[in-house]
């Protein structure tokens, strides 16, 4: 194996002033146009959970009719993720992620048109094939712009979308379809799907650079220091010629997949259920539930953020994991046996900053052994698979509340993955991961 010393551009250090000010600059060029992009990404793929408050008694749709079709999103996702990637690998973000943004907006904007449980999961499904990549792509991009001891912050700051999206997203959906409900002969929902598809691609095509090599806002001194640093976190990673192929065959990749598929049924659980959890606490009206099912994604932001600058400066992985995710566990069998909105806001909104936190700081776990055409292809399979969990959280969930007649049952299978999630981080060795 050759030493960092080998593969770095340049011979002169450069100084920690230099360091900071050079990724200080970079975060706030890329960071908070990636989580504006995720933003209209997430709600894109989640305000179906406000649209059913409407949606689902205009249309005659069953728990499980509701619970299948928020859930085939992701077939279509899982379908198209890893090519997706791959693509993305070879012709660059800039162009790429355009793509994928301007393709879902349009497919969003189209969901007026469902009338039938067969329309819906149609539309569902297009939009996860549409929208296969972005995530993802994402993550991979970040590998070309910090080293991995600097990732968990920035993938934090990212994800932070999700909370946000609840946060801004969640009103203003509920607002929509309150104020615009009968106008033109169009029920809210419909119009929700209208004014919420927005399309930022053509920004993306203008403002994203593929690598710190073409970035004209940067100078050659900051370049350097990116483009050692990056050169020095990819000694010793799984880089081979062959690693698309083989990524399939790793141990490790699945065994990520598997803890990533746990988290993420606990994220997609909170966030498709959100609107309906806390209608059945009593609260009444599509703005009032909109704004209260704010809070806990607002209590998310915080954590998110906080927990991935402790990861990054303490360079500790698994516990920053396991801690949250159990926190959510406890979170989500509160929230089912309260007995009052205000506990189950409370008992949510640690559900919320647990299981939204678990998500970007998964993502230091598989990117602290996997680079290049590797990481193209394992980020991708790891989030396909992870994200399976989108379509099975839901559609169980709808089942279970079907049979049971309460969303009780469902909270307690949703805890349980995050213990199960929080024992395979355990068991990961931590010096596979912590760099």
């Amino acid at each position: 194996m050759s030493s960092p010393a080998a593969v770095l551009p340049g011979s002169a250090v450069p100084s920690k002033d230099l360091v900071e000010q050079t990724y200080t600059k970079v975060f706030w060029r890329l960071v908070p146009f990636l989580m504006l992009c995720y933003v209209v990404a997430y709600l894109d793929r989640v305000n179906v959970g406000f649209a059913k408050l409407q949606m689902s008694q205009d249309l005659g749709f069953s728990e499980t009719v509701y619970g299948f079709g928020a859930g085939v999103f992701f077939i279509g996702y899982f379908l198209f993720e890893v090519p997706s990637n791959v693509i993305l690998h070879k012709v660059g973000a800039r162009i790429w992620i355009a793509r994928i943004m301007v393709t879902w907006g349009i497919i969003s904007g189209a969901f007026l048109f469902v009338n039938s449980a067969t329309t819906f999961y149609i539309m569902r499904f297009l939009l996860g094939l549409a929208e296969a990549g972005f995530y993802p792509g994402v993550i991979l991009y970040t590998t070309a712009w910090f080293p991995a001891h600097r990732r968990a912050k920035v993938i934090a700051v990212f994800m932070a979308a999700i909370p946000v999206s609840g946060i801004f997203g969640n009103p203003l959906s509920g607002w929509i379809m309150d104020a615009f409900n009968g106008a033109h002969g169009l029920a809210g929902w419909q119009w929700m799907f209208v004014i919420e598809a927005v399309l930022v691609g053509v920004a993306v095509f203008f403002y994203l650079d593929n690598r710190a090599s073409e970035a004209k806002w940067l100078n050659d001194a900051e370049k350097a220091v990116i483009e050692r640093d990056i050169a020095a976190d990819n000694v010793g990673k799984e880089t081979s010629p062959h690693s698309i192929a083989t990524v399939f065959k790793n141990g490790r990749v699945w065994f990520m997949s598997f803890i990533y598929f746990c988290f993420v049924t606990g994220q997609y659980g909170l966030t498709f259920w959100m609107p309906t959890l806390v209608k059945s606490t009593g609260v009444q009206g599509n703005l009032n539930i909109g704004l209260i099912s704010a809070i806990p994604f607002l209590f998310a932001v915080f954590v998110m953020i906080l927990l991935g600058r402790s990861a990054d400066r303490m360079r500790e992985r698994r516990w920053h994991l396991i801690v949250p995710a159990l926190c959510g566990a406890v979170g989500f069998v509160v929230a089912a046996t309260a007995g009052s909105t205000t506990i189950a806001i409370m008992a949510l909104s640690v559900a919320a900053g647990g299981v939204l936190t678990c998500a970007p700081l998964f993502w230091s776990l598989p990117t602290a052994f996997l680079s290049g055409a590797g990481a193209a292809a394992g980020i991708a399979l790891i989030n396909s698979v992870g994200n399976l969990a989108g379509f099975a959280s839901p559609y169980v969930i709808g089942a279970l509340k079907d049979y049971s007649g309460n969303t009780a049952t469902g909270m307690y299978a949703l805890a349980a993955m995050l213990v199960l999630g929080s024992i395979a981080t355990f068991v990961t060795p931590k010096g596979l991961v912590n760099r």
